[in-house]
């Protein structure tokens, strides 16, 4: 299938390894121009020679710290200066700490909004001149399976990865007009180092190995493994491609079935 991206813009954010490398590095493969970024210039720097020398595409990295409106526009404004618009934006960021509603104090709670969900109002807002200019865009929005089932011991997660849903959802009514399809994507069990570093926070807790939470965790899955960041890239750069022309305003989870809720 054509993707229709060769030529295209595509933003990623937290994407020096990961689900946003993997995603980059798919962009990449289907012939987009692709700008990444993280707040570390050298996993940035390493990502993108390595992205292009597997794929040949014309890549650039800006390092952004995206609890911060100011280098948000930045970052935009450098994309649409470098690629002469913005096509696709992929919004994604590090899960907010681990722990249950006692564990936090007010600033836990505005640091995990400003993280999780107001950086992804501010960079929908940046990248949104550009999409209207052009009538069109695709917007995917990293969330998680909790949006679907909460996951233990991770409250600050639950919470506004759920809001990012509902924002989604909203959105899409408000931009249909304009031709931009916006979405959600929920990641189960993908093998990345947020699993991991969750992991041993169960083992430690548990006093088990990190391979006995493992083994359990597989368990609950149907399909019986972790997925694989590449698995998670083919799903989400559909979304963002032209073979998706009505699909909009829906919260799509990655995860072999692990989630039972309808």
């Amino acid at each position: 299938m054509d993707f229709g991206l060769k030529g295209k813009t595509a933003l990623v954010l937290a994407s020096s390894k990961g689900l946003g490398k993997a995603t980059a590095m798919k962009f990449a493969e289907e012939g987009a121009n692709v700008m990444i970024s993280s707040r570390n210039e050298e996993e940035l720097q390493k990502t993108a020679d390595e992205i292009r020398e597997k794929t040949g595409a014309n890549i650039a990295y800006k390092v952004c710290d995206i609890m911060d409106n100011e280098q948000i526009v930045d970052l935009v404004y450098e994309t649409g200066n470098r690629f002469g618009t913005i096509d696709i934006l992929v919004n994604n960021a590090g899960g907010p700490p681990a722990g249950n509603f006692d564990d936090f104090a007010d600033q836990d709670w505005v640091n995990a909004f400003e993280l999780t969900l107001l950086s992804v109002v501010r960079t929908v807002r940046a990248v949104l001149p550009y999409m209207r200019k052009q009538k069109g865009g695709r917007i995917v929005n990293i969330a998680s399976s909790s949006f679907k089932q909460p996951i233990e011991n991770l409250t600050l997660s639950n919470t506004f990865r759920t809001g990012i849903m509902g924002l989604g959802k909203s959105l899409s009514q408000e931009l249909a007009k304009d031709n931009i399809l916006i979405n959600t994507i929920g990641p189960g069990r993908i093998e990345t180092d947020r699993i991991i570093e969750l992991n041993q926070k169960t083992a430690d807790s548990k006093g088990i190995s990190l391979e006995e939470v493992r083994a359990q965790s597989e368990a609950m899955i149907p399909l019986g493994r972790y997925g694989t960041p590449e698995e998670f890239a083919n799903i989400l750069v559909f979304l963002c491609s032209e073979a998706n022309t009505y699909v909009t305003g829906q919260a799509i989870l990655v995860d072999g079935g692990l989630i039972k809720a309808m």
